[in-house]
C-alpha cells in the first residue's frame, strides 16, 4: 500500500500558488471549475495510482472541511 506523501516537495510552493491563481484569471466561474477538474484529472493520470489518488482525495476533502484525514 503506497503512502500519501504530504511533505512539501515543490522548490517554490508560493510561486506555484501564484501560477494557479493566474491560470484562473479572466475565467467565468464555470470555466474556473472546469480548469480545476482538468488539472486534477491530468495530475491523477500522472500519478497513476488509484489507491493513492483515493487517499489524496480524502485528505484534500478533510482539509477543506477542517477535519483530520483518516490514515
Amino acid at each position: 500500500m503506497a503512502e500519501l506523501d504530504t511533505q512539501v516537495r515543490l522548490r517554490d510552493p508560493d510561486a506555484v500558488f501564484v501560477r494557479l491563481v493566474r491560470a484562473h484569471r479572466d475565467l467565468a466561474p464555470e470555466q474556473s471549475r472546469r480548469l480545476d477538474a482538468a488539472l486534477v484529472l491530468l495530475l491523477a493520470n500522472q500519478l497513476g495510482d488509484e489507491e493513492l489518488l483515493e487517499r489524496a482525495i480524502a485528505a484534500a476533502r478533510a482539509a477543506v472541511l477542517g477535519e483530520e484525514a483518516a490514515p
